[in-house]
């Protein structure tokens, strides 16, 4: 809604949008929303987050209550690292937008998914793209926290929004 009011506010008539990670699953939703989006670009996410029971976005808002387990660990600690608001990052998991397979098929506009190689955390990104009428696929060197890190992510997206 905030990005939706800053672009009425600006009187943007087209734009072209990016997100990764829960950004991705944000920006799926505003595809939905938002008619002046002419491109978009979905980074570090699979198909998963069209599920509204997906396991790992329970897990994660679990974890972020009090409930760490192996898998979740990491991001806790890295959080704690941070100083990261523990109350925020669970409410962000718990009502994460989910956007429906059907939805994203109804999407007309080019959509590219970009992913890292050892980037599995979040379902097929082939099947993502294959959700879109125009979807793309680009894979690149990296794992979910390492991928947009990269030159090659950078150039991809670049070349795709030109």
């Amino acid at each position: 809604k905030d990005l939706v009011l800053l672009m009425n506010h600006l009187k943007v008539e087209k734009y072209k949008a990016v997100g990764y990670s829960r950004g991705s699953i944000v920006l799926a939703k505003l595809l939905t929303e938002d008619d002046r989006i002419e491109k978009a670009v979905l980074g570090g996410m699979g198909i998963d987050f069209t599920n509204p029971e997906w396991d790992r976005k329970i897990m994660f808002a679990n974890a972020f209550k009090g409930e760490v387990n192996q898998f979740t660990k990491g991001a806790v600690d890295y959080a704690k690292s941070i100083n990261a608001d523990f109350r925020s990052l669970y409410l962000q998991q718990k009502y994460q937008p989910v956007t429906s397979v059907k939805e994203l098929n109804e999407l007309v506009i080019e959509i590219l998914v970009i992913s890292g190689t050892d980037d599995l955390d979040n379902g097929s990104a082939e099947d993502l793209k294959n959700s879109f009428v125009k979807g793309k696929l680009e894979k690149v060197p990296g794992d979910h926290n390492g991928t947009y890190k990269t030159e090659a992510f950078s150039n991809s997206i670049i070349r795709f929004l030109e």
